[in-house]
């Protein structure tokens, strides 16, 4: 089945020849609107709620939401969440909506990024969308590249840093640590360095800059060991077998040979995954 194309985030449910008037925006409740179920913004700044309730106020709602109908007279946000919060302050009963029918997955996939697309997710959110597209949505790194916009080297740096210690990472969700600083920490192999490393990087203030340097010295003295460069043919190997096969697939290496480690998330998709493999092995 072929993918639609995530990269066009909201231009797909307002096209470009598509006039915003009075005509195709519906008023519905507040009450009977919620979440989107994979927003991948866990923390929303109250401070630019209450800025954002102030204009609402002021101005009225400049830009609709977008919904799609979830049956009972109920509606799943697609995009306008902060809108939504922030005229629940102010006690305005209902909300200008462009209501949209697409599917769930479609709905999920323009609201993730989307997401991206607005540069406002930190990067330990933005790394969670990507993982969240790879185990859900079965895409490959480098499908997620072409889709968003971003290198794929992008996207491995972010995946990369879910692996750092609880610690580090609410550093980095709350603005204490940049992503410049996560990548220069997670090149380290122990995760006890990393917090040692983490702890000196906030107890001096350094910058990613002075970090690398501070990296590249130990390193150069043998004090701490550089995480293992994986195999890029490996990398190549995980790519190819990714994209034949739909799913995750991780290629690890041991002594005398290896193991290749293939995901599914259902029954069904075991089936679709035998069924494939049977299939190349008949050719």
């Amino acid at each position: 089945m072929q993918r639609k194309v995530l990269g066009r985030g909201l231009g797909a449910l307002i096209p470009d020849s598509e006039e915003i008037s009075e005509n195709n925006i519906t008023y519905i409740p507040v009450e009977r609107v919620y979440p989107n179920r994979y927003q991948p913004r866990k923390v929303f700044d109250e401070k630019k709620i209450e800025e954002l309730a102030c204009s609402i106020k002021e101005k009225g709602v400049i830009q609709p939401i977008i919904v799609q109908r979830k049956g009972n007279g109920y509606y799943e946000l697609i995009a306008g969440e902060r809108r939504w919060r922030a005229i629940q302050k102010i006690g305005i009963d209902r909300i200008p909506a462009l209501i949209r029918d697409v599917s769930d997955s479609e709905a999920i996939e323009l609201a993730l990024t989307e997401n991206i697309h607005r540069e406002d997710l930190n990067p330990i959110e933005e790394a969670l969308v990507y993982k969240q597209l790879i185990e859900e949505f079965h895409l490959t790194q480098e499908e997620i590249s072409k889709r968003v916009g971003k290198e794929r080297s992008s996207i491995s740096n972010y995946l990369r840093i879910l692996k750092l210690p609880t610690i580090i990472r609410e550093d980095i969700n709350n603005d204490l640590l940049s992503m410049g600083h996560a990548r220069a920490i997670v090149g380290i192999d122990s995760p006890e360095e990393q917090k040692k490393l983490r702890d000196i990087i906030l107890k001096k203030g350094m910058s990613v800059r002075e970090v690398e340097a501070y990296i590249r010295n130990k390193k150069n003295n043998g004090q701490i060991k550089q995480e293992k460069q994986r195999d890029i043919f490996l990398l190549k190997g995980e790519e190819e077998l990714q994209r034949d096969l739909g799913t995750k697939v991780k290629i690890i290496r041991g002594r005398r040979g290896g193991r290749i480690e293939v995901y599914f998330y259902s029954d069904e998709d075991l089936e679709r995954i035998i069924g494939l493999i049977e299939n190349k092995g008949g050719e």
